[in-house]
């Protein structure tokens, strides 16, 4: 498909707003080419550091004439949140302050701008910011009082989901004792901060100063390729789904979005956003107290079910080949606005490992309503949670991803499914928390324990197949759910009565439709309650089981076996390796080809497992995309060969 070009400007850190942006006579802010940038026009950026939120005013008008920023080839340019502070005063030993006029940070002051909204949880009594403090890069912690700066303590443990039910350490306790604390009058700004011996004025010390890096103010800006930048510290708020999601770098509720190449880090929450916006609600059940999160949620669907969301105008974003760390909440999130979407090439590490602050929104990929959104080839380890899909995680696949690290690798919530989990691998102690119903979980190794329930109190959304029109909404009822030729470990801790290593959670389910639907009419005459009394049938298959891991007591071909593959995840200077030890059981093929049409349809969305256009889904190639020659293997890697296997799984 060819590309219809129009203008080309030049962006340069010597330049002026006042020129022509020629390659010659270049501005001097990515802003002043926003302003003026118009359908099929590229913005090209050199080299340097760039102090600004770039905001597009126009986007593309289609996939062949869109707007494009790009780095110059070659050149390093950073676009940061923050800025620079060189006026510290000395308190004492290790403590300085830096006191600055309001008029800095304009409308909006993150030493002001308290962090938090709807399923938003801070340590008790604290009250934190959207701002922050670097020293030579390396973010702080925010204090609760001056006393604290004075005297910091190191912290080991962070606030963690209590369902866990047990701490998470911090990734790097001994940064805890960098901390500063804020105080704001009518025409100041003094912020402390304990730079533990360092001279804040001689080291590059930044403080957050802007909500974002590249994110338009208004939505529709569709067709914007942003590629090759650096972005950095950014004092975005925090994005549930009930409010505007504003992220370091976003699209804002548009369509069409290409985002590749990037480096995405120390955002104070979200890394890249990909909606939604404020008219659909923000943050009602925080503010009002009305009626629960739950509920305002619910309503934002069919709000924006009433403004136009559709595959026609939002979504069909393609986020691919970024690197992103070091974010308070997410790498990359979205609530509706991510619809249609692919996510791949990605490298996501170490998001939400400070613990300042918990929430129930927090993950490298955080999604909600990701219909047919497809998230493959995707490295993310050293992550509070690797990837959490929440609420109408229809036609999702999640496909060739390496999890390691992770304090939980995915969770998959309140959704009915059909959606895909193939040919991962999934090395952290805590694969799953499986909260869901109508998943295909396939091919896939699985080092840790899942946790399952149902969810019978919340009644959420699916949709017609490929659409954003709603069918129906329901409770989950667990199960539903299609396991074939997946390798699961045990010798793993569990946390919860829930989690098990293995299937053997699935106990009592039934195994056909025919047979749930049977033993539903043997408990008499009724209706919802009769449903609920029947566990939903279950399809497992052909997996094999290691170490502890237990299966499923009515799976009738499986391998069982004590033996430890001692599965390690490495990383070495050219990449990222995975060792196991297999042995000959766990080299025996499972018979016939395996395809999405044998997994037939979900009961509640009665809609079959496919690709985004209705297409059969053959699980014919392994996570490397080696393709099986005869009969397929237990798990995500064809060519096992007896005894130590060393297999290059990144980079």
């Amino acid at each position: 498909m060819g590309k219809i070009m129009g203008k080309e400007y030049h962006v340069a850190v010597n330049g002026s707003d006042g020129s022509i942006g020629s390659v010659a006579e270049p501005f001097a802010t990515i802003q002043r080419a926003a302003d003026i940038a118009m359908p099929g026009d590229t913005v090209i950026v050199h080299g340097g550091q760039y102090r600004e939120w770039v905001k597009p005013a126009n986007g593309g008008s289609s996939e062949i004439c869109r707007i494009t920023y790009r780095a110059a080839e070659g050149e390093k340019v950073v676009i940061k949140g923050s800025e620079q502070v060189t006026n510290w005063e000395k308190v004492e030993e290790t403590v300085w302050k830096a006191v600055l006029p309001n008029s800095m940070f304009g409308d909006y002051n993150p030493y002001k701008e308290i962090l938090g909204g709807d399923w938003f949880v801070a340590p008790e009594g604290d009250i934190l910011h959207t701002g922050d403090v670097y020293l030579n890069g390396k973010s702080f912690y925010e204090a609760k009082s001056l006393e604290e700066v004075k005297n910091p303590v190191m912290r080991k443990e962070g606030v963690n989901p209590p369902w866990t039910k047990h701490a998470e350490p911090l990734l790097h306790p001994e940064d805890s004792i960098y901390q500063w604390y804020c105080e704001v009058d009518g025409e100041n700004t003094t912020i402390y901060a304990n730079f533990q011996g360092a001279d804040p004025n001689r080291e590059l010390t930044e403080i957050n100063v802007r909500k974002c890096c590249f994110y338009p103010v208004k939505t529709g800006r569709n067709y914007i390729t942003v590629s090759g930048f650096e972005m950095a510290q950014a004092a975005c708020p925090w994005t549930p789904p009930t409010a505007d999601q504003p992220g370091l770098l976003g699209a804002n509720w548009s369509k069409g979005w290409v985002i590749e190449n990037n480096i995405i880090h120390d955002a104070k929450c979200s890394g890249i956003s990909l909606g939604k916006e404020e008219s659909t609600g923000h943050n009602l059940c925080t503010r009002t107290h009305r009626k629960p999160g739950y509920q305002y949620q619910m309503e934002a669907v069919f709000r924006a079910r009433h403004i136009g969301w559709s595959k026609e105008t939002t979504g069909s974003h393609v986020v691919r080949n970024n690197v992103i760390y070091d974010c308070g909440q997410n790498g990359i999130v979205g609530h509706m606005g991510c619809v249609f979407s692919e996510i791949y090439g990605n490298h996501i590490y170490n998001i939400a490992v400070k613990h300042e602050y918990f929430g129930y929104e927090i993950a490298g990929i955080k999604l909600h309503a990701a219909i047919d959104v497809q998230i493959h080839h995707n490295n993310i380890h050293n992550c509070t949670l690797g990837t959490w899909l929440d609420w109408q995680a229809q036609g999702t696949r999640v496909s060739k991803n390496l999890y390691y690290n992770n304090d939980r690798d995915l969770m998959v919530e309140v959704t009915h499914g059909p959606y895909v989990v193939d040919n991962n691998i999934f090395a952290s102690d805590y694969n799953f928390d499986n909260i869901a119903q109508g998943g295909a979980y396939v091919h896939n190794l699985c080092c840790g324990t899942m946790r399952r329930e149902p969810v019978p109190d919340r009644s959420t959304p699916y949709h017609y197949p490929h659409t954003t029109e709603v069918a129906g909404t329901t409770v989950v009822y667990g199960g539903d759910d299609r396991l074939y030729r997946n390798i699961f470990l045990g010798g793993v801790k569990t946390y919860t009565e829930q989690s098990t290593c293995g299937t053997e959670g699935y106990e009592a389910s039934t195994t056909s439709l025919e047979e749930y639907i049977d033993q539903v009419l043997a408990k008499g005459v009724g209706d919802l309650e009769m449903y609920l009394l029947v566990k939903q049938p279950v399809y497992i298959n052909d997996n094999c089981y290691l170490n502890g891991a237990k299966p499923f007591e009515r799976e009738e071909n499986y391998y069982l076996s004590d033996e430890n593959p001692n599965v390690r995840i490495s990383e070495e200077e050219d990449g990222t390796y995975l060792e196991m030890t297999a042995t000959p059981g766990m080299l025996k093929a499972a018979e016939g080809e395996l395809s999405s049409g044998f997994f037939g349809m979900v009961r509640i969305v009665e809609a079959a497992y496919e690709t985004p256009d209705g297409k059969e889904i053959f699980f014919d190639s392994d996570y490397r995309g080696q393709k099986w020659e005869g009969a397929a293997l237990a798990g995500p890697f064809a060519g096992l060969k007896e005894g130590v296997n060393r297999i290059k799984v990144w980079g």
